[in-house]
């Protein structure tokens, strides 16, 4: 009867470890994510900022039309580069917090 009960513990030890483990790499996943998303919102503000200025400078129609086609066009690229870049980062973390999971799940498919 001792010898379950050490067993359960055991048992119930490792699971909190592995669960921990895929909590911290989750938390590490999102900070890094957050950090991401913040970078590129100072970078679309700044841009953004620019593009007005540029807008308001221009001597001519012609030249405001061609300043915003221009700032839309670099907007719409970099938003889908930095959506393409977090996507990549979600896939990584999904795998990091899954990677304590492998030797268990392993185990129970013999």
């Amino acid at each position: 009867m001792m010898n379950n009960f050490e067993e359960m513990q055991k048992l119930s030890k490792d699971n909190m470890d592995i669960a921990m483990a895929s909590f911290g790499s989750m938390s590490k996943g999102f900070q890094a994510i957050a950090a991401e998303v913040a970078d590129y919102q100072k970078k679309s503000f700044e841009e953004g900022t620019a593009a007005v200025e540029k807008l308001v400078a221009s001597k001519s129609l012609d030249k405001a039309f061609e300043a915003q086609a221009d700032y839309v066009k670099t907007s719409y690229e970099g938003f889908v580069g930095e959506m393409t870049k977090i996507s990549e980062m979600v896939t990584d973390m999904s795998k990091d917090a899954y990677k304590p999971y492998e030797g268990v799940l392993g185990k129970m498919g013999k």
